[in-house]
């Protein structure tokens, strides 16, 4: 039927090679254009896979200026279309240029039916290969997702993940440990959804960026009349969190008065307003985070003991994302997908030099720093593929740390080098293996020794 075949337009202004070319595609749905405006009619309503362009179209069909404005608008409305153009003896420059703004090739006239056929079905099986990828890519955030949204290949965060889906449905506080940038509240509102607790609300509250002085209001809330500029009274944070979780994000910069009455808190599961005398119960959960030292800072006397054993009923250290191999690419595709949907479609992918820059780079800044490369790259890029330019990166090498056991050290490189190597290639085995200089049989074994997957 029509509609299972490729679809073809070609734009031509020559009745007699309209229909010789026609004739030419019967295994095509070919649609007709000999103009600008039918020609973007017909892209609009048929979305064709390929097109071939004849650049000497009216008004100017002695020269390409026509030609070149629908090449330009095709390219504007359908990045992905693999449009193929026609040119003159001689016209070399114009076949060139017409590469550079988008076409995926060129044919010279007079026509030869059969070599334009063999570029017309290239293009179109390019063009299903593409389209093929773009749908896997689209999986590859639903096959590496994790607590919902968390999106990791890497055993270390898979890990994290299974700790806190095995806590989730008890009441014990949970204390995220790690830097800034790791996901550590895409961790906590995981465990939220994965509690019995996710039909009541998730608050999150970070405590370095409220002043000392307003700190108590916003977990505590306030009574009517407490204090100058109180007109009414306020709910606290814990409170607005009844029934739900409340997710404490940089517990460590709360001030000692403030860590009494929330050590209270935990211990008798009531508070009290500012300017109230009525206890109120509150069944809400804890669960907080800091990248801070807090063992160091209990022993320099700035962080209550009793509170951290409250508060850390169950530890978990959230890695870094230098520490999680592969998962950068992973996580900069699903980035790369969402912005340029909302900021430049015309943007498809990463050029290879940028994936390789991507996996090298150490991300100091984790999670929040390749998020941030990533949109302003996607902001920046000039064609359909970000380019290791437009991600503003140096060239540089992760640190490894320091292993004595030689066996363990052995071990540990290969794995971290086998998962760089199947995050650069997207999985594929064989360029897997080229790029480690081994054959697919011995990354086999490989895989199945370390128990990595592809």
């Amino acid at each position: 039927m029509a509609q299972d075949k490729p679809r073809l337009l070609i734009i031509e202004d020559d009745e007699g090679l309209q229909a010789q070319l026609k004739w030419a595609y019967e295994d095509f749905a070919v649609t007709i254009a000999g103009d600008r405006d039918s020609a973007l009619a017909a892209l609009r309503s048929e979305e064709p896979d390929v097109v071939t362009l004849d650049l000497g179209l009216p008004p100017d069909p002695d020269g390409t200026s026509e030609g070149f404005a629908v090449l330009d608008a095709i390219m504007a409305l359908k990045p992905d279309t693999k449009v193929i153009v026609a040119s003159g003896h001689g016209a070399r420059e114009s076949a060139l240029q017409a590469i550079k703004r988008g076409a995926y090739d060129f044919y010279q006239k007079p026509v030869d039916i059969d070599a334009l056929g063999l570029i017309v079905r290239r293009a179109c099986a390019l063009r299903e290969i593409e389209a093929e990828n773009r749908r896997l890519a689209a999986k590859v955030g639903e096959d590496k997702t994790v607590l919902g949204t968390l999106i990791t290949a890497a055993p270390e965060m898979a890990k994290v993940a299974r700790t806190i889906e095995r806590v989730a449905n008890t009441n014990v506080s949970v204390m995220l440990l790690g830097a800034s940038g790791t996901g550590k509240e895409l961790l906590a509102r995981g465990l939220h959804e994965a509690s019995d607790r996710r039909g009541g609300a998730f608050v999150a509250l970070n405590c370095a960026a409220i002043p000392e002085t307003l700190l108590e209001a916003e977990l505590f809330g306030h009574e009517k009349g407490a204090f100058t500029g109180a007109v009414r009274t306020n709910e606290g944070k814990i409170e607005l969190a009844h029934g739900g979780t409340l997710f404490l994000d940089e517990v460590g910069d709360i001030p000692l008065p403030l860590q009494v009455k929330l050590l209270r808190f935990l211990q008798e599961r009531t508070i009290e307003r500012i300017g109230g005398r009525k206890p109120i119960e509150v069944d809400t959960r804890i669960v907080c985070a800091t990248h801070q030292d807090l063992e160091a800072m209990i022993a320099a006397g700035t962080f209550r003991e009793d509170l951290f054993y409250r508060l850390a009923e169950i530890v978990v250290k959230v890695p870094t994302l230098a520490e999680r191999p592969g998962d950068a690419v992973l996580l900069a595709k699903a980035f790369l997908a969402r912005f340029a949907k909302e900021m430049n479609p015309a943007v498809k992918g990463f050029a290879t030099d940028a994936l390789a820059a991507i996996d090298a780079w150490p991300w100091p800044g984790n999670v929040r720093e390749l998020e941030n490369r990533v949109k302003r790259a996607v902001i920046m890029a000039d064609g359909k593929l970000v380019a290791a330019g437009d991600l503003d990166l140096d060239e540089t090498e992760a640190d490894t740390a320091d292993v004595l056991n030689l066996k363990s050290a052995r071990e540990r490189a290969d794995r971290t080098v086998i998962r760089h190597a199947l995050a650069r290639s997207e999985g594929n085995i064989s360029n897997s293996a080229k790029l480690l200089g081994i054959s697919r049989p011995t990354l086999y074994d490989l895989l199945k020794q370390y128990d990595l997957h592809a």
